[in-house]
């Protein structure tokens, strides 16, 4: 099986080397540097290309292994998943060398010296130094780490994780590059972001089931069905981020006029034929697994060819990034558009904070994916006839809203230059999004809604949910001490350990902020308010008591930032020269105030869904005593009644 592997690495790494000689030209004359050498001209897109491809293969045998065959019933990996399993920790040790080889092919590109030029010392040098090669060095130690992990794993609870960490190997590779400079970065870097996490899904999917087919594992027609879902969704998404990140670099005109345009043409045929592959892997060869799941060959037949044109694309995409792509429109950004990726047109009056909106793709596309998938879920509820509380979907809904609020409008769009919009952002993030989203009760809905695995079946998607939820490390993460220390420790950590100064001018860690503290509100909340499931159950008395603890000290938090001298992010937001006249000391100052006085609104919110959650508790508690009354004729009153007949007639003797 490793021959078809082999293959398609070099099939995309001699298509990226073609096309890397065509364009080597064109790109010495756009960086100005002589020729590295042939080694370097044509051994650095070959190796980039193989390592994308083991990056994918990695991704698909590990999703493979989690979630289209099934464990054991002690949790032990099954043969199929064994096998899967193995190949993704080979693919991730031949990823971790072939980006450390990158490192000093990039130096020498970036350089125009060839390698032998280099020693070791003078190449772990320059490594930190220039962005790309320090990108291909973390790519190789991540992807190390998860072969290292993967070689010890035996059970199925840790291959999600595997999933994550192989896909997280990626995420240097989105951060460098044509969609990381210049104009519009933002949204060419998020644009980037979901287009190569869907295609490591897809490709590398595709591939670990062709794999699994070829080897005759069991449950084929199930993963195939699974699979055929996800390729759905990662194609719509490849499509729409695809089209998003190629207006941001060219013009229609350039698509016909430039080698770059080509390529990109090129790479929107290549899709456009693997959706017809994917349509008719649908019609017949799913088809034919559900009438006989020992009929392979249309599955293998249709597999061979989708696998083959994706090396080929991701030949082709390695060449464009080793093409020039035309030159900008904007020959002289402002430095706020240099730093952000797009100009501010005043100060951040409340009509442009209501107004004025910039779509976040990543998170303005998961708070609309969110609401619709919710909406789904309560209509397929009520078309079998089940109820759903009308406040709940409101609550959720409105969180949803209020994340493509945070993200996306005005204060979106000034949160990157504005110390105070940062934390108005912020605030919504931790604050107020987590306490809607977890009144909305979204994993009680997804269980309801989730159909059960058939007889013999591997689980699906609601098994592994609440194998998840009853996992120990759920039950560690919801401890309160834990879910508190993440809530309130963030904001410490972050703030004033100078990890803001040093990530301020980072992307890529805007992200990780939005991230960590949306869903470190949604763990603290979902332990103190949730009316989901949850690996441990606290009385009310005590989730208010970790409210009244933990609200305190984030209040504290702003009163700090209020009177903390040293300006957050002084160099960064000095350099961005906005063009009306910022006081950074009364901005960081109106940032504490906004956060002191947020804390608030959620407390009013969780005091009140606390009473409420404690009242029905008293009623359940009062409803189960009255159904044990009748069932038993209210034994316990009559056994009280006689027991205070009995001392009664006891004080009457001690009185004779």
């Amino acid at each position: 099986m490793w021959t078809i592997v082999v293959g398609l690495a070099v099939l995309a790494g001699l298509v990226a080397a073609t096309i890397g000689a065509l364009s080597l030209t064109d790109a010495l004359i756009a960086t100005g540097l002589p020729n590295p050498g042939p080694v370097t001209s044509y051994g650095l897109p070959f190796v980039r290309a193989a390592a994308e491809i083991a990056a994918v293969v990695a991704v698909g045998a590990f999703l493979v292994a989690a979630f289209f065959v099934p464990p054991q019933t002690s949790g032990v990996l099954d043969v199929d998943g064994y096998r899967s399993l193995r190949i993704g920790t080979a693919a991730s040790v031949a990823l971790a060398v072939l980006s450390a080889a990158m490192v000093p092919l990039s130096i020498s590109d970036v350089a125009g010296q060839p390698v032998s030029d280099f020693g070791p010392g003078e190449l772990w040098t320059l490594t930190g130094q220039i962005e790309t090669v320090n990108a291909w060095r973390w790519m190789a130690f991540i992807a190390a780490g998860v072969a290292i992990v993967s070689r010890v794993v035996l059970r199925w609870s840790w291959t999600p994780l595997l999933v994550l960490g192989s896909v997280a190997t990626l995420m240097p590779l989105a951060l460098v590059g044509h969609s990381a400079t210049g104009g519009a970065h933002d949204l060419g870097t998020n644009s980037l972001i979901i287009h190569l996490v869907s295609a490591a899904l897809w490709a590398g999917g595709l591939v670990a089931l062709l794999i699994h087919a070829l080897r005759g594992g069991g449950y084929l027609n199930v993963a195939a069905r699974r699979f055929s879902m996800l390729a759905l969704w990662c194609y719509v998404a490849i499509g729409l981020s695809g089209i998003i990140n190629a207006l941001i670099r060219v013009q229609l005109s350039d698509l016909i006029t430039t080698r770059y345009g080509w390529l990109l043409v090129g790479k929107a045929t290549a899709l456009l034929l693997l959706g017809v592959l994917g349509y008719l892997q649908r019609r017949t060869a799913i088809t034919a697994l559900n009438k006989d799941p020992q009929n392979r060959r249309p599955l293998i037949r249709l597999a061979g060819v989708e696998a083959v044109i994706f090396a080929v694309t991701f030949g082709i995409a390695v060449g464009l990034g080793r093409t020039p792509p035309p030159p900008p429109v904007n020959l002289n950004p402002s430095p706020v558009e240099v730093a952000i990726g797009y100009n501010l047109d005043g100060p951040p009056t409340p009509q442009r904070l209501m107004f004025d909106w910039r779509f976040d793709l990543i998170f303005g596309t998961a708070a609309i994916v969110f609401a619709v998938a919710y909406l789904v879920g309560v209509r397929r509820l009520r078309k079998r006839g089940d109820e759903w509380p009308v406040g709940r979907t409101i609550a959720w809904l409105s969180g949803c809203a209020f994340l493509l609020i945070a993200t996306s409008s005005g204060v979106g769009r000034y949160m990157p230059a504005m110390f105070s919009m940062h934390m108005a952002a912020h605030m919504m993030l931790s604050m107020l999004i987590p306490v809607l989203l977890v009144l909305g009760g979204p994993i009680t809905l997804l269980l309801r809604v989730l159909p059960a695995a058939g007889k013999g079946d591997p689980p699906g998607l609601r098994e592994w949910v609440q194998i998840a939820l009853h996992s120990k490390f759920s039950r560690f993460l919801t401890h309160p001490l834990v879910a508190t220390s993440l809530f309130i420790g963030g904001f410490y950590g972050l703030y004033l350990s100078g990890l803001y100064d040093a990530s301020v001018d980072v992307h890529a860690a805007h992200l990780a902020m939005n991230l960590h503290f949306l869903l470190s509100g949604y763990l603290f909340y979902w332990v103190v308010i949730g009316i989901d499931p949850s690996p441990r159950r606290l009385p009310p008395v005590a989730k208010l008591g970790i409210v009244l603890v933990s609200l305190p000290l984030h209040a504290f938090f702003g009163v700090i930032l209020m009177g903390t001298k040293s300006i957050l992010g002084e160099k960064f937001y000095s350099n961005l020269a906005l063009p009306w006249r910022i006081d950074l000391a009364a901005d960081q100052h109106m940032g504490g105030a906004i956060t002191w006085a947020t804390g608030e609104l959620p407390l009013l919110v969780v005091m009140i869904a606390l009473v409420v959650q404690w009242s029905r508790s008293d009623e359940r508690l009062a409803r189960r005593q009255d159904r044990a009354a009748d069932r038993d004729d209210d034994a316990d009153l009559a056994a009280y009644n006689a027991m205070l007949s009995k001392m009664a007639q006891q004080d009457e003797k001690t009185r004779g």
